[in-house]
């Protein structure tokens, strides 16, 4: 049977029965590519694809299962408190005035690159007022996730570096014309947290003083034998070294997680007993995330190991008539947005975009214009339940993957059609850039 139509069938039933709540996603990811891998012919070679997946992602799952426990454990010493009290004394009880304020603290926390750490920190420090006041956290998913797709363009992030690499380019010259890209992807995420809270305002209204007061007692009232005050600025500099080292790149981040965690540990909960018992705060948050990657692992094992992602990516480019080849470049944003969601980053970048450069070579678009163009989907992609961070803030924020697709969806696609319009107008005129 055709390994690209094989490869289509087998994503699109699984986000079919994820998206109708038939499967769990920790049960699809595991089971649907195991049928479709018997049935491309290659039963003999599953167990080296599973594992090989499994390998892949094995740094990131240890990764964020540190992550969780060590800002878990942040939180639980009081960390963030004056952060949320700072936020709560500003917004005056006003949803409007709050959802802006989830797009700019996103919007700088995620600066460090690491969709993972800015989830866990902005939800520590937001998902008090949304819970307090009765605000709708599917906004809250939304803005955030979106946001972090927008700032994760940075040279030093993830997809921008793989592109570079990919093609071999400068990360710094193929980020700089995307800087009108991207503010105009924040000014939209601004309009977009602007009328959910005007929506936010008709059904709540304003929250009063006390509830205003109340919702900061009830921010830090969490674990209250946790708290650990008088280390606030100790624990306050370990996250800032975390993060320095971090962007530094000194040590791969699962180890920097790892150290910093054992650091935390050591330093705010000395006994064995308070260590153990504030694992367990948490372990639940822990299993559920990292289990999926690893079945996320089983899947991009498989898609990659029986040659599906291969086939699929010179079906798609064999299909573009020559007629439209000088438009190579807003034909790869176009398919980047279904594309890096359906498979991952490495398997996009690194297994299609060659091949679309390639095809606008012939047809004198440059490869940089092809890099740029392929990037445009990111907001997209992180709603891809190929990604470890969605589940981690899903996770956190304790609403539905399949709810937080289906409202997300529509505002990713937007921003991701901003983005493309700005930067090809910013390349039109490149004084803008």
């Amino acid at each position: 049977m055709n390994l690209a139509l094989l490869g289509f069938l087998m994503v699109a039933t699984f986000m079919t029965l994820i998206m109708t709540k038939k499967m769990t996603p920790l049960v699809a990811l595991i089971v649907i590519p195991s049928v479709f891998g018997v049935i491309a012919g290659q039963s003999a070679g599953l167990g080296d694809m599973m594992i090989e997946g499994i390998k892949n992602l094995a740094p990131t799952g240890v990764m964020l299962l540190f992550a969780i426990l060590f800002f878990s454990t942040m939180t639980d010493t009081g960390l963030f408190d004056p952060l949320v009290g700072r936020l709560i004394r500003i917004v005056h009880g006003d949803p409007l005035l709050i959802l802006i304020g989830s797009v700019v603290l996103c919007a700088l926390v995620s600066l460090d690159g690491d969709g993972s750490t800015t989830y866990i920190i902005t939800i520590a420090a937001l998902l008090p007022l949304y819970k307090r006041f009765g605000m709708n956290r599917l906004y809250l998913c939304c803005l955030l996730m979106v946001t972090s797709g927008v700032m994760n363009l940075t040279p030093w992030g993830g997809p921008t570096a793989r592109a570079a690499s990919a093609l071999k380019l400068d990360p710094a010259t193929l980020f700089l014309p995307l800087i009108p890209g991207m503010i105009a992807g924040l000014a939209f995420l601004i309009g977009l947290a602007v009328w959910f809270g005007r929506k936010e305002r008709s059904r709540l209204g304003h929250v009063s003083v006390l509830e205003t007061t109340e919702a900061a007692h009830m921010a830090v009232s969490q674990y209250p034998e946790a708290r650990r005050p008088h280390l606030i600025w100790f624990n306050g500099a370990l996250v800032v070294a975390l993060l320095t080292l971090l962007v530094w790149g000194l040590l791969p981040l699962s180890v920097l997680m790892m150290i910093a965690f054992a650091i935390a540990m050591i330093v705010n909960y000395p006994g064995v007993a308070q260590q153990k018992e504030r694992i367990a705060a948490h372990a639940g948050n822990v299993l559920s995330v990292v289990s999926l990657i690893f079945a996320a692992g089983i899947f991009t094992g498989i898609l990659g190991g029986t040659g599906m992602v291969e086939a699929m990516s010179k079906e798609v480019v064999g299909v573009i008539p020559p007629a439209l080849g000088p438009y190579m470049a807003p034909i790869t944003a176009l398919l980047s947005l279904p594309f890096t969601f359906f498979i991952s980053n490495d398997a996009f970048y690194f297994g299609m975009l060659p091949i679309l450069a390639e095809a606008g070579a012939h047809y004198g678009v440059e490869p940089m214009a092809i890099a740029r163009a392929s990037l445009m989907g990111q907001p997209v992609h992180l709603l891809s339940p190929l990604v470890p961070s969605t589940y981690l803030l899903v996770s956190l924020a304790g609403i539905d993957l399949a709810d937080h697709q289906r409202f997300t969806l529509l505002p990713a696609v937007a921003v991701c059609v901003v983005m493309t319009l700005v930067g090809m107008i910013a390349l039109a005129f490149p004084f803008i850039a």
